[in-house]
């Protein structure tokens, strides 16, 4: 599978099975994440690795009640171990950094045949609670990992012309 094919693939998976996943799978997905680029290569991450049944259970009440985050055998939390520094841009880094290694994960995690969803209802501060996650550190993205238990259709896309503009924005 390439890339493209990875991107194309990939759905927002919310049924699992009950099936244990690879020790070298998921070592793959982390290892996407190690590989991916940041801001100055600062790599200012920790990505949590949740397995355990009842912090998995614990975890749906912060997920605004999300039951398939209880049932994905792995939910991976995305922290941010600085979150004051702001790029050039005047974006905050620690967010486009975690984007970007949210993102390389889970195509990872495409390519070896397993489903993902990126969770982006949660309390923040629930999950820090639940997780012994310092104030100071900051939980922009987190996403479930598993074995698919659906195929769900693929949802219709803005043609190309649509979202692209050359030159300028006008």
């Amino acid at each position: 599978m390439d890339v493209f094919e990875a991107i194309s693939r990939r759905k927002s998976i919310r049924k699992y099975k009950d099936t244990v996943i690879e020790e070298y799978k998921l070592d793959k997905v982390l290892e996407a994440a190690r590989i991916a680029p940041s801001a100055a290569n600062r790599q200012e991450w920790k990505f949590l690795v949740v397995k355990d049944h009842k912090t998995r259970q614990k975890l749906i009440n912060a997920a605004n009640g999300q039951q398939f985050v209880g049932e994905a055998p792995v939910t991976i939390v995305a922290c941010s171990t600085e979150s004051e520094r702001v790029m050039p841009c005047s974006q905050p880094a620690y967010t486009v950094d975690l984007s970007i290694a949210v993102s390389f994960m889970i195509l990872e995690a495409t390519e070896l045949g397993l489903g993902t969803c990126w969770l982006g209802a949660f309390n923040e501060d629930e999950v820090k609670k639940i997780l012994n996650i310092p104030e100071e550190i900051r939980v922009p993205a987190m996403f479930t990992l598993g074995y698919a238990d659906e195929d769900p259709i693929s949802r219709p896309r803005k043609d190309l012309s649509d979202i692209v503009r050359y030159e300028t924005y006008r």
